[in-house]
């Protein structure tokens, strides 16, 4: 079978989730079929690259990345499937399944519905994206949740989809990466380098500043975390200027009032991250909308308990009292959710009898339910599904 996978995120570019479940997908899918992979971004070897047409260097960024999916679709022909990842991409797989006459099978990572606030980083280019997006899910032969609450957003956000076509394959993880332990490698330990103490709680958070990932919510409730937490604070990436401000203001003012705070902008090599993550008594995960949340699945794998919203796809991942707490987040109740998230993590941070228990059970489950191999298994069989 020969599939043409399209993607915007592909090694050495990844930055979000939708870009690691592609990477690590696409490994285990070369041992049951044949793939070529259309990304974009810089040139590299491993994949074919898509850039948008230069006469439009100054149009609004969604109308760019349609000039690329142009591009990504005229090339994506002789293979008999085409899959889509996220509406960076979606129309490129429509119009390719098209014209091609072939399948499109389509994942969902995230819907623009869910996202408003992209509004305010695309401006008029997010109605073009939500219209993309529409119509790609609306056409597509079969569309992949990455849950089964990411299932519920997509019929409820698009009625006029046949539930017949919305399979469910989760995310995945892979165990030999992301492990508890010391640092892999001769190198300064990222710990000892960021001046972060090992015999004081840690808790950590890994993620885009984006309205999505709740980066406010968490920084309120650290105002509350016991004094002797330490939070290490990865996010990078601002989806606007003026959000990154806010996050800096926010950063500073816990930094006065209570310090323990640490800061880092830049996006960490993946062993740098799992040192982090190894370390923590608590990753905490504070999403106001999260179709699934690979970022749990990586803290999990490295036996870290997790704390996190109920929204999305989470409570599918991170078992409640088993392997991390889970809070409710209301959009109407933010204040009592901080309140709650502060609780939660002071609960686990302080004991370190139920958060070794907890990080346990978490890499149990990650490596029980959520294997790569068992994930690609799936999505040939949605393949296959479309082809018949």
């Amino acid at each position: 079978m020969r599939v043409a996978m399209l993607t915007r995120e592909y090694p050495p570019e990844v930055y979000g989730g939708a870009g690691v479940h592609v990477t690590e997908l696409t490994a285990r899918l070369r041992a049951l079929c044949e793939v070529t992979v259309h990304c974009m971004g810089a040139p590299r070897r491993t994949a074919v690259v898509h850039r948008p047409d230069p006469d439009l260097y100054a149009a609004n960024a969604a109308l760019q990345m349609m000039s690329a999916q142009l591009r990504m679709a005229d090339a994506a022909g002789g293979v008999e499937v085409v899959h889509s990842h996220t509406w960076y991409t979606g129309l490129a797989g429509h119009l390719a399944g098209a014209l091609y006459g072939i399948p499109h099978v389509l994942t969902a990572h995230s819907l623009e519905p869910r996202r408003p606030w992209k509004a305010e980083q695309l401006g008029g280019g997010y109605r073009l994206s939500s219209w993309s997006e529409r119509n790609a899910m609306e056409h597509a032969d079969a569309v992949i949740a990455v849950s089964q609450g990411m299932r519920h957003d997509v019929l409820d956000a698009y009625p006029a989809i046949d539930a017949d076509r919305v399979h469910v394959v989760h995310n995945g993880i892979d165990a030999s990466v992301w492990h508890p332990g010391l640092p892999a490698d001769a190198e300064l330990p990222v710990l000892e380098r960021l001046g972060v103490r090992t015999d004081r709680p840690i808790v950590s958070f890994v993620g885009r500043i984006t309205r999505q990932k709740g980066v406010a919510h968490l920084l309120a409730a650290a105002d509350r975390f016991d004094p002797d937490i330490q939070l290490v604070l990865c996010a990078g990436a601002a989806d606007t200027r003026e959000l990154e401000l806010e996050v800096a203001a926010a950063v500073d003012g816990l930094q006065r009032h209570r310090g323990n705070v640490f800061w880092v902008k830049e996006m960490l090599p993946t062993e740098q991250v799992r040192q982090i993550l190894s370390a923590s008594a608590v990753f905490v995960c504070p999403s106001v909308y999260e179709p699934l949340g690979i970022v749990n699945l990586e803290a999990m794998a490295c036996a870290t308990a997790v704390v996190a919203s109920d929204v999305g796809g989470i409570p599918e991942v991170v078992a409640d009292g088993v392997t991390g707490r889970l809070v409710h987040y209301d959009p109407v109740a933010t204040e009592e959710y901080e309140r709650g998230l502060a609780a939660a993590v002071n609960e686990v941070a302080g004991d370190a009898e139920l958060s070794g228990r907890f990080g346990r059970a978490g890499r149990e489950r990650a490596i029980a339910e959520f294997d790569w191999a068992r994930i690609a298994e799936q999505t040939v069989e949605v393949y296959r599904s479309v082809l018949r």
